[in-house]
């Protein structure tokens, strides 16, 4: 195992877990990864990235799923899934886990959502942080970001939190939020984009010089 510094986002929607991200990823020289996930990864699959990116960060629609091959309540990537078709989503999420690793042998990156803190657990140098912010400065965040209405703002971050909890939740049996899950827990309507990234610098930092 590489001696890399990995640092996972995990983010409330709207809360700007992706600038975060981002930011840290530029002041430090590192691989940034978050939606270009999905691109390797319909490219390993031979299919369209608009077809997983339906897929992406959602948990396997149906549960009768898991009742048929009789594991329902053990994680998915320990299932012995013959003769049953594996859906597009436990595909994704086995070939991203696999892409995920990879990139973390390979150097040192940035990685939001997509369960990487789970799928990364136990490395020495890992940044486990979950970004959030109240509601009113979500609300402003999608409301410019998609030039919507605040009131359909507030329904799409409701609808994306829940989406990305039950797909957390699924494919790790943890709880997305928790902070025992975590190393850092951030309010970016506190301290701002930008004193997020500056705090998770400092853990950075701190890792540097073990």
């Amino acid at each position: 195992m590489s001696d890399n510094i990995i640092v996972t986002i995990a983010r409330q929607y709207g809360s700007g877990g992706h600038a975060v991200g981002k930011l840290v990823a530029d002041n430090f020289g590192m691989a940034y990864h978050d939606k270009s996930l999905i691109e390797k990864s319909a490219q390993k699959l031979g299919v369209s990235e608009e077809m997983l990116q339906s897929a992406d960060e959602k948990a396997t629609p149906s549960f009768l799923y898991s009742i048929a091959t009789g594991n329902y309540d053990v994680y998915p990537l320990s299932i012995n899934f013959a003769p049953y078709e594996m859906p597009i989503n436990d595909k994704l999420f086995n070939l991203q886990a696999d892409i995920i690793r990879e990139e973390a042998e390979n150097s040192s990156c940035v990685i939001v959502g997509r369960c990487a803190d789970y799928i990364l657990n136990g490395r020495p140098k890992l940044v486990k942080v979950f970004i959030y912010a109240d509601m009113d400065s979500r609300v402003k965040r999608v409301s410019e970001h998609h030039g919507i209405s605040e009131q359909d703002a507030r329904v799409l971050i409701y609808k994306t939190d829940k989406k990305r909890a039950n797909y957390y939740n699924y494919y790790t049996s943890l709880k997305w939020g928790k902070s025992d899950n975590y190393n850092l827990m951030l309010d970016t309507s506190k301290i701002g984009v930008e004193g997020a990234a500056k705090i998770i610098g400092e853990y950075i930092k701190i890792l540097q010089n073990q």
